[in-house]
């Protein structure tokens, strides 16, 4: 179905149709056995990070776009508004597997892009370039209208802001570590942990804002209803169904013309009111697509709060740790001890937006608390990884990640910072 094809499938949804499909669809349980990832890069000249980067003429893009696209990859190749790449795995039955075929299709990604004389970089944000859309399609259309209400901040998440994000199964009916009620509340509290430990956005448009994760920020600014997670005193079916009801409708897409972009139409007064049109499944469907909490249930569990990472295999440590935390029963309670009495400090706001996230993203491991929980949290990552079967390769790399950033309360945001004062008298670099 084309963006566009909007009422040809799907019938017609009632209030209470929509409440029983979200609460069926959204949490898939049993046994935790799929891992996933998927990764967003900023594209760029090889040019290292203190030296300016220059903006890409839109047809560059595309030609190099076009090329990749003709590739054999496993993973899904998609294009951010701004020109971002995104590679999206198939979910794999163990952490080793995930590694290896995400790695297989990064290798001939890059290759690729050499040719066009293109690299990847792991930024949470663009350290460089102001926000610069080159997808004009009527989704991103609408995204930046509704956007657009709340401020600039959804400019630079669209266009300017790039992830690791791990995708883990929801977990069992049932109570206990590996049960769906607390892998939810671990992953909110651990999501604080996470912000901080691998926060790698400290520049926007050319220079230092003042926080280790700016792409964080950002998300923080954009609309509540649209970027909020949902609070943890529910029961996470019931709580999502609410808010997935309740927030605001980011469009109404139309056959021919431009999409509707109605302010502050939530999709249970759409459905009760049938206007502007009645909403179909497929409607229900979209809207879904359109909500960015940070811990979003799609059938799996998808984390979204991890900064993009630097280095050619960076990325494989947010995955590594997060994967182990959650799918070693053991380590899942280990690590929900550690982070249980982070929810005091959080408080009743629903994340991104309260006290805890927000320390997070400023301060990073620099928190004394956040570090505590991030060296038990790794500590433990890195004893449950040869249970879950991990190479020793991807061991290593967590357990470098550890020693360098963890135990000194840093993050790779601090490296960039630290260059950053150090540029002017020592004309030094750091990796892409």
């Amino acid at each position: 179905m084309s963006e566009g094809d909007c009422t040809a499938l799907g019938e017609l949804i009632t209030e209470a149709e929509a409440e029983a499909l979200v609460r069926g669809i959204c949490f898939k349980t049993g046994p935790p056995r799929k891992v996933g990832v998927e990764l967003e890069w900023i594209v760029h000249e090889p040019r290292p990070l203190l030296k300016p980067w220059l903006p890409l003429p839109p047809e560059r893009l595309d030609a190099a776009y076009v090329a990749l696209r003709a590739l054999p990859l496993r993973s899904a190749l998609t294009v951010e508004p701004g020109g971002q790449l995104e590679l999206s795995s198939l979910p794999a039955t163990s952490l080793t597997e995930c590694v290896s075929a995400m790695r297989a299709d990064l290798t001939a990604v890059r290759t690729a892009l050499r040719g066009h004389g293109l690299v990847l970089s792991g930024h949470g944000t663009d350290p460089w370039l102001p926000p610069r859309r080159v997808l004009h399609q009527p989704r991103y259309d609408a995204l930046e209208a509704s956007l657009d209400r709340a401020g600039p901040a959804g400019r630079s998440m669209m266009c300017s802001s790039a992830s690791v994000q791990v995708c883990l199964d929801a977990g069992h009916e049932e109570p206990g570590p590996q049960g769906l009620g607390r892998r939810w509340r671990l992953a909110h509290l651990l999501g604080a942990v996470l912000v901080a430990a691998f926060a790698n956005s400290p520049m926007l448009s050319g220079r230092p804002t003042g926080w280790r994760s700016t792409r964080q920020l950002l998300w923080e600014r954009i609309d509540v209803g649209r970027s909020g997670g949902v609070p943890l005193d529910s029961e996470p079916r019931e709580a999502w169904t609410r808010h997935v009801l309740d927030a605001p409708v980011m469009c109404v897409r139309t056959d021919d013309g431009p999409w509707q972009v109605p302010d502050g139409l939530t999709f249970r007064e759409w459905a009760r009111t049938g206007a502007p049109r009645p909403p179909t499944r497929s409607d229900l469907d979209y809207h879904l697509t359109t909500l960015f909490p940070p811990v979003r249930p799609r059938g799996h569990l998808e984390f979204r709060m991890i900064d993009a990472q630097p280095g050619d295999d960076g990325w494989l440590v947010p995955l590594a740790v997060t994967t182990a935390l959650f799918d070693d029963p053991q380590a899942a309670e280990t690590a929900y001890r550690a982070v249980k009495p982070l929810a005091e400090r959080a408080g009743p706001l629903p994340a991104p937006h309260n006290p805890l996230w927000r320390d997070a993203a400023r301060l990073g491991l620099a928190d004394p608390e956040l570090r505590e929980a991030a060296t038990a949290c790794f500590t433990t990552a890195l004893e449950a990884l040869p249970r879950l079967g991990a190479d020793p390769d991807v061991r290593q790399a967590v357990a470098d990640f550890t020693h360098r950033y963890v135990v000194r309360g840093r993050c790779p945001a601090d490296d960039v910072l630290d260059l950053l004062t150090r540029q002017p008298a020592q004309g030094r670099t750091v990796r892409s």
